[in-house]
């Protein structure tokens, strides 16, 4: 998958579902998108703040998203406010080569 879908979502503020496979809870995610990115071992991922969905770890939060593992990505029509706290725009040391940022 490419970061297109999740660029625009980021640019219009808007919240995401998607498929996710990554981990060892399969299923829907829905969350506020922050940045499209590098991560340390160099795949591309997405930043995003937790709301809802299957998890492993349990409540709202940060998250890192592979995208080769997600699918079935929808843009929603609810929008979020802004950056969640702890947001770093330039990827600080988690991220590189920033695609799209809130």
């Amino acid at each position: 998958m490419g970061p297109e879908i999740l660029c625009n979502a980021i640019r219009s503020r808007n919240l995401v579902q998607f498929y996710y496979t990554g981990d060892d809870v399969p299923g829907i995610r829905v969350v506020e998108p922050h940045m499209v990115a590098y991560n340390r071992r160099n795949h591309l991922a997405l930043s995003a703040w937790f709301l809802g969905g299957a998890t492993e770890s349990g409540g709202e939060g940060w998250r890192e998203y592979l995208l080769f593992e997600m699918s079935q990505v929808t843009i929603m029509p609810r929008q979020f406010s802004g950056p969640r706290p702890g947001y770093k725009p330039d990827g600080g040391k988690t991220f590189h080569n920033v695609q799209c940022a809130l």
